[in-house]
């Protein structure tokens, strides 16, 4: 397939050859005939991109905050480090995608192939769309006509905020695209309509559309122009669909408005309200979600789940079918809006034109290419011969972390990168170019057969990685593994049966990191002179995520003690250099609002030494607290760790300190010692014991938890 990209980094916006996507549950495969760039929202992430680094910054001061936090916790180059892999990952452009169904994933069969459908999907020749954000097209719309939906949508969704009746008087500020088919919509509806905007032509077109005009830019006055449109009374309600830093917009909206009267913010404005122009009227003002109710919502979008109609009657999915029936009806006028026509593979002359010329309104990009050629499985990215006797690597997933960290280290460990491959396609074809893979794919079932690979790595979804572990060591494969190695003790039994079948010609190797980190060496290497047993301290500082995000989901992610605080599990046990014989765990209370998600937890492990240790997990720290401590009492004597920079001795003869000038958690050094464990055919760097132990540790961890909250 070909997908357009927009470059955060440099600016370029670029087609880019993938493999295509593989259909998932839920979602719809979707051959694309025909999309439709949204000119606000895309002209806005294409300046952005093009924009330097300090202009950057500045459009975005609270992410700017964020890295300033991260400095403090994580030290300059390692924020440094992160805020350029982010920067480098390109980003899709496009939401407003119509084509013809592919393939229908499980539990979307309300919709079937062949069926010609408009989905929220990116400029792509082959799109993977969740079914809540596909609708069906009647059979007298267009392609061209259809793909105006999705921005419509947008427009629709501020009219139902404002809720405007029969002969009411509403403003559209900023006739664009979106505002345009608000007016539309809003004449449709029975409104008398009051568009303002500096663009005469654009002004011209909404007259045509049934509203009255007032263009600022030739001195006209907006706030006088909506008091005499409203006959002195003030409008019913104003729909801001402008794109502008300014605060103008609102404040005339305000200052224009009868008591009691409605203000709904659809674009971007400035937000500096003035109290007393609010107060004093007691005025509505609202910011519009998107396309209506489940927009950004997990559980709707990409697992499927519908409101009940008779609670939730217009959600995202509905609004794309009122659209619909508007343009099957003849009630929208989309073809006055279209400005230009491109080739989707000249998608670049596209672009061009939406940075140069500001009049642009619909730009249609055609999508022209034979279905069956845009469904290849594997692309090529570097021609390239390996050495059988090397570690040569399959990549199964690329998400953040591999794509930051993990692929880097490998890289720079002198791994043989072969494949790479994802369900989606194009987060292969990234990656995989920028890190030097020979091919990309969405097959992971032929890198699993391929005899030239000899060693897999997972970093996939949680619930994923007991299935792809037991998959590559049935192939015959060394596997590293970023954890959690399960999240059941099912899939737990299932891997060390298979692992077990290989006896021991395998490596099966799990992402535990920190073990390899420099300090921690330096730790081990004084902790082992001492013979008496040792007290232990850890605490993670990990930051709140939302409870609806997939790692906290136990089913998928298995939770952020099995995801997450299984690094310092194995720590311990490392330095413990002993058996884990106990464990006791405890969460925040269940009658507070912080106790939703087990991720508050303080956990006592015991070792067959004697030695003891408790590990503090929790999500409701400062952001500005080290993000990772480590402390151990021993001997009369105490290491304590700061996030992976400073390390402390007290009471040690001859150490007091070792501090390092970026943060170092060991990822290289663990990537390089399970290579070098492959190549010169040396045990695995963390025995296998120690991985299952460690895994079902974890398990029995979050059980006891769960327990708790029931």
């Amino acid at each position: 397939m070909k997908q357009i990209l927009q470059d955060l980094a440099k600016g370029a916006t670029t087609v880019v050859q993938a493999p295509s996507p593989l259909v998932s549950g839920g979602h719809l495969l979707i051959n694309t005939t025909c999309s439709l760039i949204s000119a606000g929202t895309e002209r806005m992430l294409v300046g952005f991109g093009k924009a330097s680094l300090i202009e950057k910054a500045r459009q975005q001061p609270e992410k700017v905050k964020m890295v300033l936090e991260k400095i403090q916790t994580d030290g300059l180059l390692t924020t440094v480090d992160a805020v350029r892999s982010k920067l480098g990952q390109p980003l899709p452009l496009g939401y407003c995608n119509v084509g013809v169904v592919e393939a229908v994933g499980k539990g979307a069969e309300q919709f079937k192939p062949g069926d010609r459908v408009l989905s929220n999907g990116p400029h792509a020749d082959v799109a993977r769309v969740p079914k809540n954000l596909c609708a069906k097209i009647p059979d007298n719309v267009s392609d061209e006509a259809a793909a105006f939906t999705v921005v419509a949508s947008i427009g629709l969704q501020g009219i139902r905020l404002a809720e405007p009746t029969l002969g009411e008087t509403v403003v559209v500020t900023g006739v664009g695209l979106i505002g345009l088919l608000t007016v539309q919509l809003l004449r449709a509806q029975g409104c008398r309509v009051l568009a303002i905007d500096f663009d005469q032509r654009k002004l011209e077109l909404a007259k045509q559309f049934g509203a009255e005009i007032c263009n600022p830019g030739l001195g006209e006055d907006p706030v006088a122009a909506g008091m005499a449109f409203s006959r002195g009374n003030g409008v019913d309600a104003v729909i801001i669909t402008a794109s502008t830093k300014s605060n103008d917009p609102v404040t005339q909206a305000a200052r224009m408005s009868r008591k009691r009267g409605r203000i709904i913010l659809v674009g971007v404005t400035g937000l500096e309200l003035n109290r007393a122009d609010f107060y004093e009227k007691e005025l509505s003002f609202q910011v519009s979600c998107s396309y209506g109710p489940g927009r950004y919502e997990p559980d709707y979008e990409q697992k499927g789940m519908d409101y009940p109609l008779p609670f939730v009657r217009w959600t995202e999915q509905r609004n794309f079918e009122a659209v619909l029936d508007m343009l099957s009806a003849g009630a929208l006028n989309v073809e006055a809006l279209i400005t230009h026509r491109f080739i989707f593979e000249n998608a670049a002359d596209a672009y061009s034109v939406l940075t140069d010329d500001k009049t642009a309104l619909g730009i249609l990009l055609k999508y022209s290419s034979e279905f069956k050629q845009r469904h290849i499985r594997s692309v090529s990215l570097l021609k390239t011969s390996f050495d059988g006797d090397k570690p040569t690597l399959g990549f199964i997933g690329a998400g953040n972390y591999a794509a930051r960290v993990l692929i880097p280290a490998f890289k720079a460990a002198g791994a043989q990168l072969h494949t790479i491959s994802t369900s989606g396609g194009i987060n292969s074809v990234i990656n995989g170019e920028k890190a030097g893979f020979a091919n990309a794919s969405t097959d992971t079932k032929a890198l699993l057969e391929n005899s030239e690979i000899n060693t897999a790595v997972i970093v996939t979804q949680h619930n994923t990685h007991a299935y792809f572990t037991e998959q590559a060591l049935q192939n015959g494969k060394h596997v590293f593994v970023e954890k959690p190695l399960a999240i059941t003790l099912e899939e737990l039994d299932k891997v060390e049966a298979a692992y077990r079948q290989t006896e021991g010609k395998q490596l099966l190797m799990l992402g535990f990191n920190r073990r390899f980190a420099p300090q921690i060496q330096k730790m081990k290497a004084l902790l082992s002179a001492v013979k008496e047993p040792k007290s232990f301290v850890m605490t993670m500082n990990a930051g709140a995520i939302p409870a609806d995000h997939w790692t906290q989901e136990n089913t998928v992610g298995g939770g952020r003690i099995i995801g997450e605080a299984c690094h310092f599990i194995d720590l311990m046990r490392y330095l413990a250099g002993s058996e884990i014989v106990s464990v006791q765990a405890r969460r925040m209370g269940k009658n507070t609002y912080q106790a939703i998600t087990e991720d508050k937890v303080a956990i006592i492990l015991g070792f067959a030494d004697g030695s003891f240790g408790t590990i503090h997990y929790f999500a409701n720290g400062a952001a500005s607290f080290p993000k990772e401590r480590v402390e151990v009492f021993t001997a009369g004597r105490v290491l304590q760790l700061d996030n992976f920079i400073k390390l402390k001795g007290f009471g040690w003869p001859g150490f007091s300190k070792m501090n390092l000038w970026r943060q170092d958690k060991g990822q290289l050094a663990c990537c390089q010692a399970f290579l070098t464990a492959i190549s010169e055919g040396k045990p695995c760097p963390i025995t296998a014991d120690e991985v299952f132990e460690v895994a079902r540790v974890s398990i029995e961890i979050a059980e006891q938890l769960r327990i708790q909250q029931d």
